[in-house]
């Protein structure tokens, strides 16, 4: 388990990671054969994280201390850490793929960008979960009605360089206020007049009597590795891993529906099938007025459809999810 004890080297449980500890990992790194993935340990991202991989083909054994994943059915092991330090870890090479969410992967690559230094990680694939928004938000007696109403105020944030790029874009004049956290609070302590910080259903803006003003930038959960592609047997686990994610993601909503139906009007029930369905037909043995129909459908099919099938003949409907899929 050397894999395990430089991980633990980079990373301190509760803490972010020490920049000298990752730098001192870095060296070490090309000399591994197993892939590392950073995950985020707890929040909105963890779980379905862990359900993506686990979908796609992986299975872990933590250690004592729950933050190192060694992998026991492909030669991926998963790092459990804060969500912010999954593009360092990248960017020094003792991670090799990591899940975070876009706006953490874009503050920190223009935090670089602002210090003349290039992106350190690029991002690989949208995973489609933890969708949420950067929003400006502000109490209920502040007006705004564009972008230009924000002049002058104080905005707290923890995303200071998204929230200046987008004052910028719309020609803003405002004073930005970094925060580390507890950001809905700042207006009632008079530490700020408005806020921007992200926004899933709004309960919170809502609990601190705020209203959402303007979107500054959408999110999700993004599959993200090192700006240069990996070589060697860790560039072939990634692609193998990126190809799997992919399949996972394609037929997430992909839907398998047979039905049987009278031969003479089963051209009538594949016009009720869902757009884009691939569909085949089969002949029944010792049926001959009757044939068998598969359907893919790249989406749910709705009680509305089965039963507009049904009256067009069809029976014996069934759909089922469809876990895996390879051409």
């Amino acid at each position: 388990m050397i894999d395990a004890a430089v991980a633990m080297d980079a990373v301190a449980e509760g803490a972010r990671a020490d920049r000298s500890q990752i730098a001192a990992v870095a060296p070490r790194a090309a000399a591994r054969s197993r892939l590392r993935i950073a995950a985020q340990k707890s929040g909105r991202l963890s779980d379905p994280a862990r359900e993506l991989l686990t979908r796609a083909g992986l299975e872990f054994r933590q250690s004592r201390d729950r933050l190192f994943c060694f992998g026991e059915t492909f030669a991926i092991d998963l790092l459990l850490v804060r969500d912010d330090d999954i593009p360092g870890l990248i960017a020094q090479g003792a991670c090799d793929l990591g899940i975070v969410g876009r706006n953490v992967l874009v503050e920190q690559a223009l935090a670089t960008e602002s210090r003349g230094g290039a992106a350190p990680c690029a991002e690989l694939l949208p995973l489609g979960f933890g969708r949420c928004r950067l929003s400006l938000a502000a109490p209920e007696r502040v007006a705004y009605a564009t972008p230009a109403d924000l002049a002058g105020l104080r905005i707290a944030t923890t995303y200071p360089r998204l929230l200046a790029q987008w004052l910028a874009r719309n020609g803003v004049a405002a004073r930005i206020v970094e925060l580390s956290g507890s950001v809905e609070i700042a207006p009632s302590l008079g530490t700020a007049d408005a806020i921007c910080d992200l926004v899933s259903s709004g309960a919170t803006l809502a609990a601190n009597q705020l209203r959402e003003l303007a979107t500054v930038f959408e999110s999700e959960a993004v599959l993200v590795g090192p700006a240069h592609p990996l070589a060697g047997i860790r560039g072939e686990l990634q692609e193998d891993l990126v190809r799997r994610v992919a399949a996972v993601l394609n037929v997430r909503d992909t839907r398998l529906l047979m039905l049987r139906a009278p031969r003479a009007r089963i051209d009538e029930v594949r016009a009720l099938l869902p757009a884009s369905a691939n569909s085949i037909v089969l002949s029944v043995d010792g049926v001959g007025d009757e044939v068998a129909l598969q359907a893919i459908c790249p989406s749910d099919v709705s009680w509305t459809q089965l039963e507009g099938m049904k009256r067009a003949g069809a029976h014996s409907l069934l759909v089922l999810p469809v876990e895996r899929m390879l051409a």
